[in-house]
């Protein structure tokens, strides 16, 4: 099958998934022309590496031959697009408040939706001895999604170490307790309120006020509230999840986002195949 065969399969037969991946390719070319007229290299780096990232769940698809619900790939594809174009290049993180709180929570739904599916292969191959109980499976669904939140912030620490990026966005406050300021040295915090101003004394003993109206809290409140919305984004995917398991695959939103094994007969035409034929999922043996 040449590549225009299987475009045009693909349209006809995931029309929905085919639109989102032209539009979103083109906008990517777009910018990747502009970032390079603008001698902005590195920009332009970020949109090759995008073009990359929105070929992965196609070949995810057909290394592992799974079928991806379009649901899951479309909203996937549109999460790179929003971290990596709106985010990074076009700067909505500073810009816009809630958006990198949003994408977190989208990153916790959709790891829960991994870690459910991966669990939930596991109970139905007849060669792995693990029959999990609808709590197990949720409850190994969330902890999956909660350790590549955790993986994730070391990386952005580990970024920030090394190469001095800020990606672990710095947040103003206005009042602090350290153990540091202890007159006796000892464990007692003392609360430092009503903070104004920042002055930064230089190894050359020059001086600079940072003039950002407080103090300048280096990571720690980012790290904390982008696991506090993994969190949420896991709890919503692994409750919801435990339900549809319960219910012995009755309901369509979880389905969804639950990718399809597929069998060695298995036909996968362009790629895919649709998830809404698959079977209820295994589970509730015992724990």
């Amino acid at each position: 099958m040449d590549e225009r065969t299987g475009a045009k399969r693909s349209w006809r037969e995931r029309p929905a998934v085919f639109a989102v991946y032209v539009v979103l390719r083109s906008l990517v070319a777009v910018t990747l022309v502009l970032q390079c007229l603008h001698r902005s290299f590195e920009n332009a780096a970020l949109c090759l590496l995008t073009l990359a990232l929105l070929l992965l769940p196609s070949a995810l698809e057909r290394r592992l031959r799974v079928a991806l619900p379009d649901t899951l790939e479309i909203v996937v594809c549109l999460f790179i697009f929003a971290s990596e174009i709106l985010g990074e290049i076009n700067a909505f993180y500073t810009s816009i408040p809630c958006w990198d709180d949003m994408l977190h929570v989208l990153n916790g739904f959709l790891c829960a939706a991994i870690g459910f599916a991966l669990v939930d292969v596991l109970n139905r191959e007849k060669s792995v001895s693990l029959s999990l109980s609808p709590f197990f499976i949720a409850a190994t669904a969330f902890c999956f999604s909660m350790t590549v939140g955790v993986l994730w912030e070391f990386f952005e620490f580990a970024m920030d170490q090394f190469f001095f990026l800020d990606m672990q966005k710095d947040t103003i406050v206005s009042a602090l307790a350290t153990v540091e300021l202890d007159p006796a040295h000892g464990t007692s915090p003392v609360a430092v309120r009503g903070i104004a101003d920042v002055i930064l004394v230089l190894e050359d003993g020059s001086r600079r006020a940072l003039g950002l109206g407080g103090y300048l809290d280096v990571g720690l409140a980012d790290t904390m509230g982008d696991l506090l919305v993994n969190f949420i984004g896991a709890a919503v995917f692994s409750a919801a999840g435990y339900f549809y398991v319960k219910g012995r695959g009755r309901g369509l939103f979880v389905r969804r986002f639950i990718p399809k094994v597929l069998g060695a007969d298995d036909g996968h035409p362009g790629g895919t195949a649709p998830a809404e034929a698959e079977d209820a999922p295994e589970g509730s043996g015992p724990a």
